[in-house]
């Protein structure tokens, strides 16, 4: 989805706060895991609203898996040039989605937006997903302080579309469900990236599960900052010729992080170095965790 066309309104707006100058701006976006199996929207429009009116940053429709977001991010705005100042409102005009709800061991229930392809969601769908009018009014975007600066050669924002808190139940309605988007924006001025590794310590095998050998890409690194906000988990990949597997966390805001191994269910591991285990990434740079899998027992589901 990298290079977008964006386009530009005529209007021409200045900021609420007009700081002098332009400013290249670049949006992505992310999703923080839920419990859904499928979510899909539609976004039609991307707007920075400020005293002097709104500028039109992206009018091209795009249609994203919110899902496949929780261990990557999308490039909806790529260097678009605006005026530096702090804006107001940034607002996502949302035409439609739907979603997949686990509702049986057989079937899962698909609701969908009238009009929308709910066959993204493995549909045709079974209910109607309510979502008001924020495909003409637009949702605002959480942003720190309620606003949105933007100064300097280079803006990046990072805006989180939590699908776990995104989409409920309509109360009263069994056969509906309701869309009330919450995306959350953090800007930062360089994004850093998180690569992790995983193999086995000498002489360490891991026990079979359920009569099939368990493998280095059935285990998942997770990513937490602060005290609970999950970032992200991203499945090992196949391990390469030297044994090791890795898992890469990319567009991390600077900062610390709590990093844990979730191996598959019913395996108990120990790490060297012990997990949960705080890591630190840094602006424009690439850290590096390694983790060893020194011992591995059947049942429990020990990081």
């Amino acid at each position: 989805m990298a290079g977008l066309a964006a386009a530009c309104s005529d209007q021409n707006p200045t900021a609420s706060n007009m700081t002098g100058g332009t400013t290249s701006l670049t949006i992505l976006l992310k999703d923080a895991p839920g419990d859904l199996k499928s979510a899909w929207v539609t976004i039609d429009e991307i707007d920075l609203v400020g005293t002097g009116g709104t500028q039109v940053l992206m009018s091209t429709p795009t249609t994203q898996d919110l899902l496949s977001l929780a261990s990557n991010t999308a490039t909806l705005i790529q260097d678009v040039v605006v005026p530096s100042g702090t804006y107001t409102e940034l607002r996502f005009k949302i035409s439609g989605g739907c979603i997949a709800v686990d509702q049986t061991p057989q079937a899962d229930a698909i609701y969908a937006t009238d009009g929308f392809d709910a066959s993204l969601c493995g549909g045709p769908a079974t209910g109607r997903l309510q979502m008001p009018s924020y495909g003409q009014s637009g949702l605002k975007v959480i942003m720190p302080g309620d606003a949105l600066t933007i100064t300097g050669p280079t803006k990046i924002l990072l805006v989180d579309f939590d699908v776990s808190q995104s989409f409920g139940h309509q109360a009263g309605q069994s056969g509906m469900w309701v869309m009330h988007p919450v995306i959350k924006g953090a800007t930062f001025g360089f994004a850093g990236s998180l690569l992790v590794t995983l193999k086995l310590g000498d002489a360490v095998t891991l026990p079979d599960l359920n009569n099939t050998p368990t493998t280095l890409d059935m285990f998942s690194a997770v990513v937490v900052s602060g005290v609970s906000d999950t970032v992200g988990v991203v499945q090992f990949s196949a391990p390469d010729q030297n044994g090791i597997s890795s898992a890469e966390f990319g567009f991390l805001a600077p900062g610390d992080y709590t990093l844990s191994l979730a191996p598959p269910t019913g395996l108990t591991v120990t790490t060297d170095p012990v997990t949960p285990e705080t890591v630190t990434v840094v602006a424009n740079q690439e850290t590096t965790a390694d983790l060893i899998i020194t011992g591995a027992t059947t049942g429990g589901g020990g990081t």
